[in-house]
């Protein structure tokens, strides 16, 4: 059923996107989806950490995301927070051979030091992307994300392109879909919900490919360039949709450009 771009109300658009939201946001999205790598764990820190690897390797097909990231947790013998924490240094020998896209073993070998000097001081990655109740968004949480990580005296310069901020104008979108997995909790399933700082409303909606292309069409974004104020756009439209969890539609957005390849079906 293709969808009048021009004909929807705020109304009708809502019940669409509801609709959308209620077929996507089911356990059957897991399998094919990175969010399944940290599906594989009960451990809240294993969680975060494979949620995070999953997250920022999220880049190209979604089966090889899927396998790479597999590769990945098998090196850390499935259990990632332990293997992080304790690890010896010939564990390290087979992330030199991990590589997915631009991000090698460089960047594997500083993510490990990074997360180990932090989970040495901290139990819940929470923390580092928390910046206080009043604030509107998770905006600042990313910047200090950022800061944060890259605050160890041996940093790569090049790593630094897979944790971006809003402060340099990017999308984000990897790393709110991280956060949305992290904070959103439903009874679907699909989200874990295992932060409780960090609230669904101040969320941010992963503006990738797909959901920005469907979204243009839908009218619910206006800028002409994708950056963090385009993400910032959509999501104050969403959040008129539902003020408490906008990022839920993500969800729609996203099923609709990939599952059913409805972006060339909009009218």
């Amino acid at each position: 059923m293709a969808v009048n771009r021009n004909k929807l109300t705020a109304a009708a658009l809502k019940e669409f996107l509801d609709q959308k939201v209620a077929l996507y946001n089911q356990p059957d999205f897991i399998e094919n989806d990175p969010v399944s790598i940290p599906h594989a764990f009960k451990k809240k820190q294993d969680i975060e950490i494979a949620g995070l690897f999953a997250a920022v390797l999220a880049w190209g097909q979604r089966k090889t995301i899927i396998n790479k990231c597999r590769q990945l947790m098998t090196m850390m013998d499935n259990d990632p927070h332990e293997f992080i924490l304790h690890h010896r240094e010939k564990d390290l020998k087979p992330l030199l051979l991990f590589k997915h896209r631009t991000f090698n073993a460089t960047d594997t070998l500083y993510f490990i030091e990074a997360l180990k000097w932090y989970y040495q001081n901290h139990r819940s990655l929470e923390d580092a992307f928390y910046a206080g109740d009043k604030v509107d968004t998770v905006e600042q949480g990313l910047n200090q994300f950022q800061e944060l990580f890259f605050s160890l005296d041996d940093a790569p310069h090049r790593t630094r392109k897979h944790i971006p901020s809003p402060a340099r104008k990017s999308t984000c979108k990897r790393l709110v879909m991280y956060l949305r997995w992290m904070v959103r909790d439903d009874d679907k399933g699909v989200d874990f919900g295992i932060w409780k700082k960090i609230k669904p409303s101040q969320l941010i909606c992963p503006c990738d490919v797909h959901v920005d292309r469907v979204a243009r069409r839908l009218k619910l974004i206006k800028r002409k360039q994708t950056d963090w104020q385009t993400a910032l756009e959509l999501t104050a439209r969403l959040r008129v949709l539902d003020p408490a969890d906008p990022v839920k539609y993500d969800f729609a957005l996203f099923g609709l450009g990939i599952e059913e390849g409805r972006a060339k079906r909009i009218a």
